[in-house]
């Protein structure tokens, strides 16, 4: 008895047949039927060979049209490149102003040219028009009186509790544009402020719950999207400065 033929599930030709030869007129017959194919599929033109460039009634000019999308891939991909270099030279210059507020940080002497580092400096090397330290206010008062801060302007009070509030108890970083600022965070200089970056400061189990509030006129200076890991490295390089110079005057 003859063995029963098995058909594959795609085309329903016998297994093991050998598949028909794929014609010329076949891929046109399937590309007239499929207008679309190659709008779908652009990355073909790449290995097809146009024709002879040729105008007559009824003549495409494909050869025009292979080279016009061949030259927006190009375009695009320029569009791309431009756009991480240019992301590139930010990532840069903001690494480098870290690199330099972190310098002026540790450069300090005492607890107060520190706060007055954070307060005057910090601005201008960051490039923002605000700088300010908050602390929460039951543990602010012990900040005054272990040192020489007591009375330095840019040390704004918060009430206990508000940090976990205004960024959330699982959040070290809260990026903001298109605001109105708040004057405890920046005091006069709130009116300057629309857009912000607030940054938790680890002051120890025994040091106030604090934030580096930074603030500037671009609205679109600080926003969700960034990336925040230059400024949490900021923030743990001056709560380790704190808590070094309270140790040290204390």
């Amino acid at each position: 008895m003859a063995a029963r033929t098995e058909t594959t599930k795609l085309g329903g030709a016998p297994r093991g047949a050998r598949p028909e030869k794929v014609t010329a007129a076949a891929v046109v017959a399937y590309l007239r039927g499929h207008p679309k194919f190659l709008a779908r599929h652009p990355e073909l033109f790449a290995d097809l060979t146009p024709p002879t460039h040729r105008k007559g009634r009824n003549v495409l000019d494909m050869q025009s049209f292979i080279i016009d999308r061949l030259q927006s891939q190009i375009d695009e991909g320029r569009d791309r490149e431009g756009e991480l270099v240019s992301a590139c030279r930010g990532n840069l210059s903001s690494q480098g102003r870290i690199h330099a507020a972190v310098l002026a940080l540790i450069e300090a002497r005492s607890l107060e040219e520190l706060i007055e580092t954070v307060t005057t400096d910090l601005a201008n090397l960051l490039d923002v028009d605000v700088a300010s330290l908050c602390v929460e206010a039951s543990e602010a008062d012990q900040l005054h009186a272990e040192g020489p801060a007591q009375g330095v302007a840019g040390i704004f009070m918060l009430e206990p509790g508000e940090v976990d509030a205004r960024l959330g108890a699982e959040q070290d970083c809260l990026l903001r544009g298109d605001i109105i600022a708040d004057g405890r965070l920046f005091g006069g200089g709130a009116s300057l402020v629309a857009a912000e970056a607030l940054v938790r400061l680890q002051l120890g189990k025994e040091g106030p719950s604090g934030l580096l509030a930074l603030g500037s006129r671009d609205s679109e200076r600080f926003h969700p999207g960034q990336g925040t890991e230059l400024l949490s490295f900021l923030a743990a390089v001056l709560a380790l400065c704190i808590r070094g110079r309270l140790a040290a005057d204390g």
